[in-house]
């Protein structure tokens, strides 16, 4: 899975640690969901989502595999 988390952040301003403590997780989370190699719980993507004010979709992308 992609995800745009990295971008966003960026367009707010927010590290991965002040990411990752609005969500409730480690900062090794998010680093693994920037590169990839980690699928979230829809719980964690709807939290993520709302803190980058866009909708799961826009910062999700599934590719179907």
């Amino acid at each position: 899975m992609k995800t745009r988390i990295k971008e966003l952040r960026a367009k707010y301003d927010l590290t991965q640690e002040e990411l990752a403590l609005k969500v409730g997780v480690r900062r090794e989370t998010i680093v693994f969901l920037e590169k990839g190699k980690y699928n979230p719980s829809l719980k964690l993507a709807y939290d993520i989502s709302r803190v980058l004010r866009s909708r799961i979709e826009d910062v999700f992308v599934f590719d179907g595999d």
